[in-house]
């Protein structure tokens, strides 16, 4: 068995085309994946060399954040010791270069095997682990936007995501064949896409990973690609993800859209049951024990992960063409702090925050209603007696926001932690006690945010 190769309906192109003309051509990065996987065939050489630059890259990783924790700790308490400032521990640069300068100074001592695989393993650790330092320096100074960093990790031989990054080097795709610096040439699965073979992409760098038991490469390349349009430029879609459906597409002025969800997991609980009785009857490994496990329990997990799998991929696919099809039919797209990197392609992606009470808010003269449960699907409105399905009901409430707010600025998902800026008329709330009729809609200036 091989690694799988195959291809989408955009033939694995995807990336940003730049808000360029029709007729123009964009040249940027772009990513072509080939997706695919060995098996359980654990015994062939190429499984063996990518699993040893996985695990050359997540030893870097480790020793040169346990250098980084060292030095810093260190300084912290020279400092609550009250050492002048001169005298302390010099701290150290977090920079990739001078993390692989002190790499090479010290793996004769911590990894005597280290020339077994390539450079580019211990570089891609040490690439992962400056990126993660400037995320947490940056999220802690406010120079990051979005949700606060953490401190990096040490990366766990048994939890974490092999992966391995190859940037020079033997660097190629044949025909059925992957071609990987120090792991060779790598049978593939299926045929990959036609840009790797004629020429017409550039391979900038390679990827492994290996999940839900399967080795995948990606490669980065570089590709002329024409600029799209949407087939309805000047269209606005407000979209809002359901609960029985997998969204609600809204335009201004037409009728809301359900989208079926697929339910791909509840279509495969009754065979992931009979596999899961079926693993629970085998003998199992236990670490406490140290109880390895039987054959017949290996088998028996193979198969059930190969269904978890399964509905995994069907998923994505789902998703995937979801939105797809909504970015190229909808030059404007609206959706309720959500961050889909599909949609941000030459699109207006407009983001409204979680404190937009789309649910709440009836469509039609604009009441918030102060409480409404999740179990309640169907949305009443006491003012003007309004009846829908709460989810068409968001979803009206979203298109009509960029028609509100007219002019507005394309938006990422960061962008949606802050409260959406008051233009036009704004829903309020009923007070206690006040008359029905009396509430509904108000001037921007008569609401504070």
């Amino acid at each position: 068995m091989g690694i799988v190769a195959s291809s989408n309906n955009q033939g694995l192109i995807t990336g940003e085309a730049g808000g360029m003309d029709m007729g123009q051509v964009a040249v940027k990065p772009r990513r072509l994946i080939c997706v695919g996987g060995y098996g359980e065939t654990g015994g062939m050489p190429e499984v063996a060399g990518a699993d040893g630059h996985c695990g050359a890259a997540r030893k870097a990783f480790n020793r040169g954040l346990g250098r980084v924790k060292a030095v810093m700790d260190q300084r912290a308490a020279e400092t609550s010791y009250g050492i002048p400032a001169e005298l302390i521990t010099p701290a150290i640069s977090w920079s990739m270069y001078s993390l692989r300068k002190d790499w090479n100074q010290a793996k004769n001592e911590i990894a005597p095997w280290w020339a077994e695989y390539s450079k580019e393993a211990y570089a891609s650790g040490l690439t992962q682990l400056a990126a993660a330092l400037k995320n947490w320096s940056d999220s802690r100074t406010g120079k990051r936007a979005g949700r606060a960093m953490g401190f990096p990790r040490f990366k766990s031989k048994r939890k974490a995501v092999k992966s391995c990054r190859f940037t020079t080097g033997a660097i190629g795709c044949e025909d059925r064949y992957a071609v990987l610096p120090r792991v060779g040439r790598v049978q593939l699965h299926e045929p990959p896409a036609y840009e790797l073979l004629d020429g017409s992409a550039r391979i900038l760098a390679a990827t492994i990973r290996y999940e839900r038991g399967r080795w995948f490469v990606s490669f980065t390349v570089e590709q002329d690609m024409p600029t799209t349009r949407p087939k309805r430029p000047e269209a606005v879609v407000g979209v809002d993800l359901g609960i029985k459906s997998l969204a609600v597409l809204a335009e201004p002025d037409g009728e809301p859209r359900a989208v079926p969800n697929p339910r791909h997991l509840a279509a495969s609980l009754r065979k992931l049951g009979r596999l899961s009785r079926r693993v629970s009857r085998r003998t199992g490994p236990d670490r406490r024990t140290g109880q390895v496990p039987s054959i017949r329990w290996k088998r028996a997990n193979a198969q059930r992960n190969r269904v978890h799998r399964a509905v995994a991929y069907l998923r994505a696919d789902a998703l995937h063409k979801f939105t797809t099809a909504v970015a190229a039919e909808y030059g404007t797209v609206v959706v309720e702090d959500l961050n889909v990197a599909g949609m941000l392609k030459s699109r207006r992606l407009v983001v409204a925050d979680r404190w937009f009470a789309s649910s709440k808010t009836c469509s039609g003269c604009g009441v918030v209603k102060a409480k409404l449960l999740l179990s309640e699907r169907v949305f009443t409105c006491e003012s003007c007696g309004l009846c829908m399905d709460r989810d068409e009901n968001a979803a009206r409430n979203l298109a009509a926001l960029v028609v509100a707010a007219s002019g507005a600025e394309t938006l990422s998902g960061r962008g949606a932690d802050q409260k959406t800026r008051v233009t036009g008329q704004v829903a309020v709330k009923r007070l206690p006690g006040s008359p029905v009729r009396e509430t509904g809609t108000a001037l921007p200036e008569a609401v504070s945010v």
